[in-house]
């Protein structure tokens, strides 16, 4: 996966081409999923510049079809801002609450943005005093969760999911387990936890199996004058064989993900560690040149050289930061190909693959049970 150029480029312009002073500038969390068409990243920027337009001229109605528009095409950080925004406005309290918590899980790391994170915070704050919110755990990765009939993703689910105060089902679907379902009450205001327990369907042929096994052996039994079938123990039940559990693609597209993630903050921590840099080295030139120097300036020097200082200091903490994210980007990207490559185990243990990340370096840490 890469980067539009329309979303390098504008990763680090934030401050600068912001519409109206509530709206972010566009910045997405994650690259394009590569099956999008040019076409199709091309309608989802003109959406959303104008719904930018339209929000700025107080035409919040119009500009909430542009930015929905805009999310259905390219699900991106400035996206559920701005659309989170819109619904503030429209006192849509239960649905600005969910897209404003979306962008502010995936908020990027740059000052920039740091002024918009403020706005966002409270304006989820005030959403959701007005609604209800409720953490769903489903015990199947992949299932898909449904509250009141309609689905709201699959587990397990990135944040809360927001509703109006009352009675809500909520319901927990995944081919080759029984569904499950609970009905819960929520508060204005207040948070509610589901935990659907999901447990493997019993099919048919897995049903009738014993019986079928059973007649078998006494037909053996009665042939061989009493003696019992061949391969079977005496009186021992015969159980039938546990269905193979199908690999979960859930950790692979969210270790995907972040490992992207890790790599677009990477390279913007690079570009800004760069910039840094360059701006105390012209810095220092204009001090040699003009015949200071800055071990010991002299007065008229002390505020160059401090610049120069905190330049340099700029660069080197921008880089450390984008050595971290590059190497958090190949601890994930690795651990996804762990995942993928490990062999499928035969019992109904599975093996795990968790990234770990330290100050001196990376690595993988795998559990199960062999």
């Amino acid at each position: 996966m890469m980067m539009t150029c329309r979303s390098l480029a504008l990763l680090f312009t934030a401050a600068t081409v912001i519409a109206a002073p509530e709206i972010a500038a566009a910045q997405p969390v994650a690259p394009r999923e590569a099956s999008a068409s040019a076409d199709a990243a091309a309608r989802a920027d003109a959406s959303y510049r104008r719904g930018l337009r339209l929000y700025s001229d107080g035409k919040y109605v119009e500009a909430e079809a542009e930015l929905q528009s805009a999310w259905e095409l390219n699900p991106t950080f400035d996206v559920a801002y701005n659309l989170g925004n819109t619904k503030y406005q429209l006192k849509k309290h239960k649905e600005a609450a969910q897209y404003l918590s979306h962008a502010l899980r995936h908020w990027p790391l740059m000052k920039a943005a740091a002024k918009l994170k403020t706005t966002a915070e409270q304006r989820l704050a005030e959403s959701r005093a007005q609604v209800g919110a409720l953490a769903v755990k489903a015990g199947a990765p992949g299932a898909e969760v449904l509250v009141d009939g309609k689905a709201v993703g699959k587990a397990p689910l990135e944040g809360e999911v927001f509703v109006e105060p009352g009675e809500h089902r909520v319901e927990a679907r995944l081919e080759g387990y029984a569904p499950a379902s609970q009905t819960v009450k929520v508060a204005k205001g207040g948070p509610a936890e589901v935990t659907l327990a999901m447990a493997l369907a019993k099919s048919e042929a897995q049903e009738t199996a014993p019986v079928a096994n059973a007649a078998e052996g006494a037909s053996a039994s009665s042939a061989g004058a009493g003696a019992p079938a061949a391969g079977l123990a005496p009186g021992g039940p015969v159980e039938p064989a546990s269905p193979p559990q199908p690999r979960s693609w859930v950790p692979v597209i969210a270790l995907g993900a972040a490992s992207a993630v890790g790599l677009g903050v990477g390279i913007g921590m690079t570009v800004a560690s760069n910039a840094a840099s360059d701006d105390a080295h012209k810095q220092s030139a204009a001090i040699i040149q003009g015949r200071g120097q800055c071990v010991k300036p002299e007065s008229s020097w002390a505020g160059p050289c401090e610049q120069v200082r905190n330049d340099a200091s700029r660069a080197d903490t921008l880089g450390n930061v984008a050595r971290v994210a590059f190497i958090a980007s190949g601890a994930f990207a690795i651990a996804a190909a762990t995942y993928v490559l490990w062999p499928k185990p035969k019992r109904s243990e599975s093996a795990v693959a968790l990234p770990m990340v330290h100050s001196d370096g990376a690595g993988i840490a795998v559990m199960g049970a062999w």
